[in-house]
């Protein structure tokens, strides 16, 4: 009876994640667009609130050359756009490129955090403290964003109900490493079907610490980034839509990214996301549950979104569970005492190793839409990620729980900027004047 009513719980939990992808990818492939929600296309370039681009950079000297000059060619108006980088405690050139930049061009700042601490989210409260712009809008320092990005991401917050905007993320290097082939491949699904059907749905999209942005007023409600958290955006998401905002989607906002390329760079970033999803889980799940301003099917994506990364761990648990069914049966009946019941656990289970944490569903999917079918070939490489995750987030959880109270360290993504946009060197590919770092207007040390 007790592996009975544990395969049952497993099924429900994998039933609900499965159909989560059904749901999403079909709409993607079928479902009308509700024209209400797209309708913020309409004022892109029309709707130019003051803007700050926020874009906090720790020893990133190779790329951070690329995004600066990036900014600078912006079509968004310069005299409503500000771009403050926050030099976050770097050992290298990232300071004194920022202080270049930020001679030359008066509407970018440098801001200098000296001692570093806290990571990106203490990086970007700093950075806020000096933003005049009505609308925030956050860039990772290996991103190179769109020319027209701005008015892409800021035209739904014509809508005062909208908090936060997130736009799509791109591998620029995917052909570096069968790593970022793979990264790739998650990027696709996530961004091309997950969050574009989310946003269709009306659902809750989620904010992804980069490419997107938050009205000014929303984030001071909040209180900011948490810098306890280690997926502030996710934290942050949850906390908006608490308190009421909408959460939005635009997929042709794009910038492209440096993924990473090797294994352990891999799991390293992995972990961070799967203790931070499970730091969220435990600080905002009750308040979600009886959240009285969400409906019935948001309390339900939120609630999947956040336990995203406790599905491996089950996964891993499910496998042990079948090979006993499979070699006693007992799991397989039902609470009535039905042997059919084994079929079903047996699908479910099948279907979730390979559809949840490698979801080939939603990836191919994104694909297809892409139109990039030459990337199909790649879909079984996604088995060995979704192995490596199920050890990765049962780590995450086991550390978490072993220092629950205790201080979590912000790793960062090492970057080494050998491609961009234009598929220059990061570094190399800044051109700069010296005498500037000393002497330099709009450099700021906190």
């Amino acid at each position: 009876m007790i592996l009975t009513i544990i395969t049952a719980l497993l099924v429900l939990a994998m039933a609900a994640y499965m159909f989560r992808h059904v749901i999403f990818t079909y709409f993607t492939l079928f479902g009308k667009s509700h024209s209400f929600v797209k309708s913020f296309h309409r004022v892109v370039g029309v709707y130019m609130p003051k803007v700050s681009v926020l874009i906090p950079a720790h020893n990133e000297e190779f790329v951070v050359g690329n995004l600066l000059q990036r900014m600078t060619e912006l079509t968004y108006p310069k005299d409503k756009l500000e771009v403050i980088l926050i030099d976050d405690g770097s050992t290298d050139a990232t300071g004194k490129i920022a202080d270049d930049y930020a001679t030359k061009f008066s509407f970018i700042k440098a801001i200098h955090r000296p001692n570093g601490g806290g990571g990106k989210p203490a990086a970007l409260n700093d950075g806020i403290k000096f933003a005049t712009g009505e609308i925030i809008l956050t860039f990772d320092a290996d991103y190179y964003p769109q020319l027209d990005i701005v008015e892409k991401l800021v035209a739904p917050f014509v809508d005062p109900e909208v908090g936060a905007v997130q736009g799509r993320v791109v591998v620029m290097n995917e052909d570096d490493s069968i790593v970022s082939k793979i990264v790739t491949l998650e990027r696709t699904g996530g961004y091309r079907v997950d969050q574009e059907a989310r946003d269709e749905l009306v659902l809750v999209p989620q904010y992804g610490g980069t490419v997107g942005g938050f009205r000014r007023e929303a984030l001071d409600k909040v209180g900011g980034w948490d810098k306890n958290m280690l997926t502030e955006d996710t934290d942050l998401t949850v906390r908006l839509v608490l308190k009421g905002y909408q959460i939005r989607y635009v997929n042709d906002a794009e910038a492209y990214e440096e993924a990473v390329t090797s294994w352990r760079a891999y799991w390293n970033q992995r972990y961070r996301w799967a203790k931070g999803h499970m730091q969220c889980a435990m600080k905002h799940l009750k308040n979600v549950i009886v959240a009285r301003h969400l409906s019935l099917f948001e309390k339900a994506e939120l609630t999947l979104l956040l336990c995203i990364y406790f599905m491996p761990i089950l996964v891993l648990g499910a496998w042990g569970v079948g090979a006993t069914v499979y070699v006693t049966h007992e799991g397989a009946r039902d609470l009535f005492g039905n042997t059919g019941f084994y079929f079903f656990v047996l699908s479910v289970f099948t279907y979730s190793t390979v559809g949840n944490f490698a979801p080939f569903f939603e990836i191919g999917s994104g694909i297809y839409l892409d139109n990039r079918k030459r990337l199909l070939w790649l879909l079984p490489a996604l088995t060995f990620a979704f192995l490596l995750m199920a050890f990765c987030c049962t780590k995450a959880f086991v550390d978490l729980i072993l220092t629950r109270n205790g201080n979590h360290k912000w790793n960062h993504t090492q970057h080494n900027g050998n491609v961009n946009g234009n598929g220059k060197n990061g570094k190399n590919g800044h051109n700069s004047s010296n005498g500037f770092y000393k002497n330099g207007n709009g450099r700021l040390i906190l």
